[in-house]
């Protein structure tokens, strides 16, 4: 790198803020200019927060080529996207509504879709429909019947359409249920699953006075005003809900982990923190899920909060044998023998697990019998370091799958499920009485 190409990248590094700087300085310099036969042409529709996120994976990625960026706030989030993908070396068009870019863009292979989730099954059948394989952030979709269409839209024109659920790409995850549950079934008969997404209170999103959306293109695309367009999560018809925001990740991987979509959901909350004015969506949601697998029943536990972020976000399995914690969260997490479960020494030996550290050897005076060390038994690691962003295998498995080499890790039907689940917690919350499921429920 010479020192003038040196200088620029700095200087756009410090003007375009934490998002997207984890980008190759190649990249950065527009030195991936590859045409080789895996290239992939790509468009991005919506690109704000989650899309930037899927955007800095991608720009990770070799052989992806950004060819046109879809948002309908012009003067701050398609600007800063289209600035950035030229950055990068991506030529890439601007569009604000993506109809416009369906019918302008030719020899397109992929969209990836993180708009709100409103919008996720219009965009998706359309995308699908004009020839191309989809991305979709979750939530799928916002409705059962959106949902559906997006399904049946996949298996009418064969194209593939991968849910944003990426845990089911992470290497920590994937090593976890291949080789802790299926292979070695160290945990034994699971029993119960506890798990959260607890989130500080956060403010009013705001915006630039400079770059309001102009009243007539809000209500073009669904928003009633610029406050509602910012902070759509909190309101119902345009997001789901902190349980389909938060939870349905984890929620996911439940289901994943058993094998099994629940049988029944009892689920209390509401809105005890926020005005309800601004907030129609609870700030405060306890679940409980019943599983039946094979093995017996199980009963699962989840809880997301808005207003404190405690102990941040895990998922943890326990077994008459063991207990596995895990969180998507770098390398939190272990797994914990009971104490009359078969010595692990074989499965450290075969690298599934890292043996725990040794203790420091007490003083004679100090070897008394400590309470905790009954409540929390030294932790075996889980052998696995995983340091990219986190959407980047998921992605990577989608762009694979479209070049034939791998199967989708988290297609259209998987995530159907997952979205039954958490939309009938909603069901279960506004009833405040239990919701029995039927297998059928989850099928279409």
């Amino acid at each position: 790198m010479t020192d003038m190409q040196r200088r620029s990248f700095l200087r756009y590094a410090a003007a375009a803020g934490a998002g997207l700087l984890l980008a190759s300085h190649d990249r950065a310099l527009g030195g991936e200019q590859s045409s080789g036969s895996d290239d992939l042409q790509i468009a991005l529709i919506g690109a704000g927060a989650q899309g930037q996120v899927l955007m800095n994976a991608c720009l990770k990625i070799p052989n992806v080529r950004f060819r046109a960026v879809v948002d309908v706030w012009e003067a701050y989030n398609l600007r800063r996207a289209h600035r950035m993908l030229q950055k990068f070396g991506h030529n890439a068009n601007a569009y604000i509504d993506y109809r416009e870019m369906l019918a302008k863009e030719k020899g397109l292979d992929a969209v990836l879709i993180a708009t709100p989730d409103h919008w996720h099954a219009e965009q998706t059948v359309e995308c699908l429909k004009a020839g191309l394989h989809v991305y979709c952030e979750k939530e799928m979709s916002n409705t059962l019947e959106g949902a559906r269409r997006m399904v049946l839209a996949a298996r009418q024109t064969k194209k593939l359409l991968q849910i944003g659920h990426q845990r089911r790409s992470n290497p920590r995850y994937l090593h976890c249920y291949k080789k802790l549950i299926q292979d070695a079934k160290l945990l034994g008969r699971i029993t119960a699953i506890n798990g959260q997404w607890n989130r500080s209170v956060q403010p009013d999103n705001g915006w630039p006075k400079d770059a309001v959306i102009p009243p007539a293109v809000l209500q073009r695309f669904g928003f009633k005003s610029m406050h509602q367009f910012r902070n759509w999560r909190w309101y119902k018809g345009l997001g789901g809900g902190p349980i389909v925001d938060l939870g349905s990740h984890q929620i996911d991987i439940y289901s994943w982990f058993l094998n099994a979509n629940p049988h029944t959901i009892v689920a209390s909350g509401g809105t005890d923190y926020y005005d309800k004015a601004t907030h129609e969506w609870y700030d405060t949601v306890l679940a409980t899920l019943e599983y039946n697998t094979p093995g017996g029943k199980v009963r699962a536990f989840y809880q997301t909060l808005s207003t404190n972020s405690n102990q941040g976000y895990f998922e943890t399995f326990m077994g008459d044998q063991g207990t596995l914690a895990i969180s998507e969260s770098g390398g939190r997490g272990g797994v914990y023998r009971e104490p009359a479960a078969p010595e692990w020494e074989k499965w450290v030996s075969r690298g599934y697990l890292k043996a725990p550290a040794p203790e420091p050897k007490k003083a004679a005076s100090e070897a008394v019998l400590d309470v905790r060390e009954t409540l929390a038994p030294p932790a075996h690691e889980i052998p696995v370091k995983f340091d990219d962003p986190y959407h980047k295998p998921h992605l990577e498995n989608f762009f694979n799958a479209v070049r034939g080499k791998e199967a989708l890790n988290c297609p259209a039907e998987i995530g159907y499920e997952t979205a039954v689940t958490v939309l009938r917690i909603n069901d279960a919350i506004e009833r405040g009485a239990k919701v029995t499921l039927d297998p059928s429920a989850f099928r279409i």
